[in-house]
């Protein structure tokens, strides 16, 4: 981050910042971001509220991000977006900020591996690397060379292909209980 972000504060979301965030993901995505693919994994589905985190900068909201549990054919991951930060205030640390602080919380959480949707180059400082979409089954359209993913457990990604979908009994607190990884969810 360059100096002019010291002032830079990253704490978990809460539902008062409920309307600044929609505010936010309205003027970085405008009403187009109902109608991508990840949006149908979120739709009915609960967020991770440890995991989804909000930025702020001399007080004010600034960027969020945010995670939401999915499956991948049987296994049990999550799914990051939308993440968003201020278009003034891009390319200063912020997103990447952000994901690392709720990515090293999910892997001490024991989630298994992260999905996402999204720029390569951008991601991979995250830990983000491109996947064998053709793999894996989202419930619309996507590129498939913006479908990437982090393994929060080395080789937990492996062998896991099929529908990418809303877990069944969503928990919404997060991971297994007692930090195993949870793995099989039927």
């Amino acid at each position: 981050m360059t100096d002019d972000l010291n002032s830079l504060h990253i704490e978990q979301e809460q539902p008062f910042h409920a309307e600044d965030i929609e505010r936010l993901l309205d003027a970085c995505f405008g009403p187009g971001r109902f109608a991508r693919s990840a949006e149908r994994l979120r739709e009915g589905n609960t967020k991770v509220d440890g995991l989804c985190h909000v930025a702020f900068l001399d007080g004010n909201i600034c960027g969020a991000v945010r995670f939401w549990p999915i499956c991948v054919g049987r296994r049990a991951g999550l799914l990051l977006g939308p993440l968003a930060v201020r278009s003034d205030l891009r390319d200063r640390g912020i997103g990447l900020a952000l994901m690392k602080r709720s990515l090293d919380m999910a892997k001490q959480l024991g989630h298994p591996f992260v999905v996402l949707v999204g720029d390569l180059p951008y991601y991979e400082r995250a830990g983000f690397k491109r996947i064998a979409s053709s793999e894996l089954a989202f419930p619309g359209p996507v590129d498939p060379a913006r479908v990437l993913v982090n393994e929060l457990v080395p080789g937990a990604f492996r062998g896991v292909q099929g529908a990418v979908t809303v877990p069944p009994g969503t928990n919404p607190t997060g991971a297994s209980q007692g930090g195993e990884t949870k793995q099989e969810v039927y």
